[in-house]
């Protein structure tokens, strides 16, 4: 049966606190109560499902050179691999997240599970370069469906504040870490296998998250249906296209090439008309009352600059790893581990302990601080450096400092929000990450092959002068990326609340909505 609203402060049958219902009476049909050891088996399932997504931006690099020695594509085309899935991704996070909160979250987190399954067995089985990149749009499509409507499962369904602090600890982690755990999964299979098993290897996940998910959701319309924004989906959706295509395009192309200067102004112009529109429109795409509170700004921010510098250090410390002190594969993923053990621990210590004591102004900042350190200390990395003593120690102040960054501001992003938004509000979240890292992956990019090409000019090439060009090229990237948290750290200290976050009205708990 429904419940009915209580009022705040009167204790339930369990002891808890009672809340006020934003949504009205509940909905909840005969059988849709779960108790607290469900949720957590559905935070399995639903983190199951994001690791399947986030992995899957670093493992498929790790299986780049066999792949292109299968299929016989060029230098110059490698990256559509890469960019094909971040432009469908990236694109249509809003738009997969608007749908989630019209459909229902359990039917688009399952059929995003089922699109992305397929898409991944395309691309194992491709026979040709094109056909690769085809599959790798669809996994980006598809991914768009699923990251909001997974994040935003979590936000409906863990709505007690220490159940809440705790399930988004460990989704932080899985975030946080997914990239590291992509690239020793990657390396694995590309070993021991071939590069075709870190495309179909999401059929294993897709296939335990969709039965989960099946066993454990419940499903139902929403009870607050949202109208769609046509004008403003289709604004943001080619202004985040244009911006994404724009920085990957300079990679290989200058800076002054229409082919980059011209998509990236397209984009601003598109997304500035977005903006625009959505104080406007009778039903925007994303609500003003989104994002507009401090802490979810700040949250959103975070997570745009902190995916800028992260994903650059997965790729360039890769690159270090295996050209510079000539690591497997799997020697490369496994050197990883130790930050994803500490980045797991940290997230969970921080939403469980430090962020309801000391609040999120000085826990993110302080995170950021970290990650900027530990930037710097990877420009010391030579030819003679060792992993224990000079590779781990940056690598486990990185693991701390992600640990407080991710599972902080993901959190805090979506804290609060109507459950009517949920699924747009979690994929501002992923949307603030993905089109970060694009573009800091392009910008650290282009500046490190600037840096080799500055080191090599006049000299000869030899062995030795282009393996340090190689170290030049390392060490600007990681200067600027240290340069994003530095960054990270000013807009978060200014933007963030003092104080332990207040408590927001938030739906009943102990359901697992649609």
């Amino acid at each position: 049966m429904a419940r009915h609203a209580r009022q705040p402060g009167v204790p339930d049958e369990d002891g808890r606190q009672g809340r006020v219902a934003t949504e009205g009476p509940s909905r909840d049909a005969p059988g849709q109560e779960r108790g607290p050891s469900h949720r957590w088996w559905v935070l399995g399932v639903i983190g199951l499902a994001q690791l399947m997504v986030v992995l899957d931006a670093t493992i498929v690099n790790i299986a780049l050179p066999s792949a292109q020695q299968d299929l016989g594509f060029s230098d110059g085309n490698r990256q559509w691999t890469v960019t094909a899935y971040a432009l469908a991704f990236g694109s249509l996070l809003l738009l997969g997240g608007r749908i989630a909160d019209l459909v229902g979250r359990r039917v688009v987190f399952l059929t995003g599970l089922v699109g992305f399954a397929v898409a991944s067995a395309i691309g194992g089985a491709a026979p040709s370069f094109e056909i690769l990149v085809l599959a790798r749009a669809l996994q980006g499509v598809f991914g768009a469906l699923l990251a909001p409507a997974a994040l935003s499962l979590l936000t409906t369904t863990f709505t007690v504040p220490k159940e809440r602090a705790k399930a988004f600890g460990i989704y932080g982690a899985i975030a946080g870490a997914g990239g590291a755990v992509g690239l020793l999964l990657g390396g694995v299979l590309t070993e021991y296998l071939n590069w075709r098993w870190c495309l179909y290897v999401n059929l294993l996940f897709a296939l335990l998250a969709f039965v989960g998910g099946a066993r454990l959701l419940t499903a139902g319309a929403p009870a607050d249906r949202p109208k769609l924004d046509i004008p403003g989906t289709v604004l943001v959706s080619a202004g985040l296209f244009c911006i994404v295509f724009g920085f990957s395009n300079a990679e290989t192309h200058a800076w002054s090439s229409p082919q980059t200067w011209g998509f990236l102004l397209a984009g601003a112009v598109l997304v500035s008309a977005f903006a625009w529109w959505q104080t406007r429109a009778a039903h925007p795409l994303l609500p003003m009352r989104v994002v507009l509170d401090r802490d979810r700004g700040a949250s959103f921010l975070g997570m745009f600059i902190s995916g800028a510098g992260m994903f650059g250090v997965f790729l360039f410390l890769t690159y270090y790893l295996q050209k510079s002190l000539l690591y497997s594969p799997v020697s490369t993923g496994a050197a990883f581990l130790p930050m994803v053990a500490v980045m797991i621990v940290t997230s969970v210590t921080t939403t469980n302990t430090l962020v309801p004591r000391f609040g999120a102004k000085p826990i993110v900042p302080l995170g950021m601080g970290l990650s900027a350190a530990a930037m710097m200390w990877l420009t010391t990395l030579d030819l003679n450096s060792s992993y224990l003593g000079h590779v781990l120690p940056p690598l486990i102040c990185l693991g701390l400092g992600l640990g407080m960054i991710f599972a902080t501001a993901m959190n805090l992003a979506t804290a609060g929000v109507a459950p009517r938004d949920a699924g747009v509000a979690s994929a501002m979240v992923n949307t603030s990450q993905q089109v970060g890292g694009s573009i800091g992956t392009a910008l650290l990019n282009t500046l490190a092959t600037s840096a080799a090409t500055r080191y090599l000019a006049g000299r000869k090439p030899t062995p030795a002068a282009v393996a340090q060009a190689q170290l030049e090229s390392y060490s600007t990237a990681y200067w600027w990326s240290a340069g994003f948290f530095v960054l990270g750290l000013l807009v978060t200290v200014v933007l963030y609340r003092r104080g332990v976050p207040r408590p927001h009205e938030v739906a009943e708990p102990g359901t697992v909505p649609a």
